[in-house]
């Protein structure tokens, strides 16, 4: 939960999931991962961060493509629809704050997980797979529907992750307060 501070005092509290408070100017556009005193690793989201951290660049323009949004806020699908589906399937794990009164943190929404940015990584491709594997099953081919389900059993999540991690070179990941 949020707590508004005191103007020019130092901006915004975040509540972390796992009770911790953090204020939120201590969080940089760079930073992945925040180590916790509560000896616990968070991962760092921000609305300004490319859904491409997570995705490989055709499978955003896919989503573009394909998925209608309802927000004329936010009219293109990215970060903020990936972590709306995180935060929908782990209500009481991710933490958000609404910054975009505070010019000192560069961005609009903060999410902070109780998961590290790995796990949080495997949670956004596992749900982007389900909507797909959802949208397929509304396909008028058998066809299809069997090949994707055949090609879905034998994708690996973790194998995905990691792979894609190497090649974005994503040791920002990281970096910590």
């Amino acid at each position: 939960m949020t707590q508004p501070q005191v103007p020019g005092g130092g901006g915004e509290t975040l509540e972390l999931p796992c009770g911790e408070d953090i204020d939120v100017r201590r969080l940089d556009l760079g930073m992945r991962e925040y180590e916790c005193d509560c000896g616990g690793s968070h991962a760092v989201v921000m609305d300004v961060h490319p859904p491409e951290r997570f995705l490989p660049d055709f499978l955003v323009s896919v989503l573009r493509e394909a998925v209608e949004t309802t927000s004329e806020e936010m009219p293109e699908f990215g970060t903020a629809h990936l972590m709306g589906m995180v935060l929908e399937e782990f209500p009481g794990e991710v933490a958000s704050a609404d910054v975009s009164d505070d010019g000192d943190v560069g961005a609009g929404i903060v999410w902070m997980t109780d998961f590290d940015a790995r796990r949080l990584h495997e949670i956004v491709v596992e749900l982007v797979v389900e909507l797909m594997e959802h949208a397929v099953s509304h396909a008028d081919a058998d066809s299809a529907i069997a090949e994707f389900e055949a090609r879905m059993h034998e994708f690996d999540v973790s194998e995905f992750v990691s792979q894609y991690r190497a090649e974005r070179d994503l040791s920002a990941d990281d970096v910590s307060v």
